[in-house]
């Protein structure tokens, strides 16, 4: 833990930072959406970090800090610990400044990622898969970082990672002559909201800064209700960029003083809005860059006639996750359900059910079966998909009137999980 958790970056130094990463980092649109402004009777604003070179924020910490190293420092190399688009950053910015890091990545890091890592770093940087989670991958990170005398970069608890990522707030001021109602940033550790809240606290106190997180990931959220920076175990890992078991010491004491509230928003609905995203606005964005678009159905009421400003973090998704995506989308629609189906073991069962039990529109996706012949009855898996929520009903009612219905396995995320 730090020793000082007092630190409060001030707008100069976060000016400085805007001046040192200007050849490397782009000035991000600031875009109206059309599409969300009339759902949500508001003017939706997205700032698109996620075209930068890298195709996330993270470019601007992690130049800023590096460059901002010794010439003995950066001789020595620097080593890092991340999920994917700090990594990203610190390859970047290794090549550009000639000089060599070692970057530790979860093993459970999506493979694109990986290849982006390398892509930008080329033969300056050292991947080293490890560990099942970031914490795991920074601990031993950290300990070689110390074994051989080099320059830990940390990718959000950091006061240079802070005063980088601020400047996308000072972005924002300048990009917009409007007053700026609200602003949701994604929380991950808190590094990209710390920056943010810096900015605006000095130069927009009225904005109201809201934080969002993964549900399954609600590590900001629950160090803030216990009024101290908690670890946070068993995460629900899908969104990658924002599954962090532990906040930053700096990032928790701003984030904790100056974010005016932190939401967390359930993964289906992070996945609906993804697909959206890509469908109706052909923009590409990776689970943690949909948070903030997606928390705006849970303040539908509060922005109406507002200006309100999304930042899109990052667009580093695997194409191999987009099934995943759109399962857990329906699921969190109601528009998908798991069941154990009681299948009788005879001839023109299967007949049975789907002629008489299946609605008109109701369609298998998924189907486990083995025959038993010492048993009346034959347990399937059984996923059907539904056009309309409202059917689920009327699909349980004949399940159990023709004797097919075993168990719903929705509700049981253990039991689910294992099975599906």
């Amino acid at each position: 833990m730090n020793t000082t958790t007092t630190y409060f970056p001030e707008i100069k130094d976060i000016r400085a930072a805007a001046d040192r990463i200007q050849t490397v980092a782009e000035k991000t649109p600031l875009q109206q959406n059309i599409r969300y402004s009339k759902k949500y009777e508001t003017n939706v604003l997205l700032k698109r970090e996620d075209l930068q070179k890298v195709r996330s924020y993270k470019i601007r910490g992690a130049y800023n800090k590096i460059s901002s190293l010794t010439v003995d420092e950066l001789n020595r190399g620097i080593v890092c610990a991340s999920a994917g688009n700090h990594a990203q950053g610190v390859a970047f910015a290794c090549a550009e400044l000639k000089i060599k890091g070692t970057i530790y990545m979860p093993t459970v890091t999506p493979k694109q990622k990986i290849e982006q890592t390398k892509m930008f770093g080329g033969d300056y940087v050292e991947i080293v898969l490890e560990g099942d989670t970031f914490d795991d991958a920074s601990k031993i990170a950290k300990e070689k970082c110390l074994l051989y005398d080099k320059t830990f970069v940390h990718p959000f608890d950091d006061p240079k990672i802070i005063e980088g990522q601020g400047t996308i707030g000072l972005e924002i001021i300048e990009q917009t002559p409007v007053s700026i109602d609200y602003v949701f940033v994604p929380i991950g550790g808190g590094g990209l909201a710390s920056g943010i809240c810096s900015v605006l606290k000095n130069i927009s106190p009225t904005t109201k800064i809201i934080g969002v997180e993964p549900k399954g990931a609600p590590s900001m959220s629950t160090s803030i209700k216990k009024g101290y920076n908690t670890e946070v175990f068993d995460l629900d890992k899908f969104i990658d960029g924002a599954a962090v078991q532990r906040v930053g010491d700096y990032n928790f004491h701003i984030c904790n003083k100056e974010l005016s509230k932190v939401i967390t928003v359930p993964e289906g609905l992070v996945c609906q809005t993804i697909l959206d995203l890509y469908n109706r606005e052909a923009i590409v964005v990776e689970p943690a860059g949909a948070l903030t678009i997606a928390a705006l159905e849970l303040y539908k009421e509060e922005i109406k006639g507002k200006n309100v400003v999304c930042i899109v973090s990052g667009s580093n998704n695997d194409i191999t996750r987009t099934a995943e995506i759109k399962e857990r989308a329906l699921l969190y629609a109601k528009l998908k359900h798991y069941f154990i189906i009681r299948f009788p073991q005879r001839a023109g069962a299967l007949k049975e059910f789907v002629g008489e039990v299946l609605g008109p529109t109701d369609d298998i996706t998924h189907f486990e079966y083995s025959k038993k012949s010492s048993r009346e009855n034959g347990p399937a898996v059984v996923g059907i998909e539904l056009k309309n929520e409202r059917d689920l009903e009327s699909l349980l009612l004949r399940m159990k009137k023709h004797n097919f219905y075993g168990d719903y396995l929705n509700d049981k995320p253990n039991l689910f999980q294992f099975l599906i």
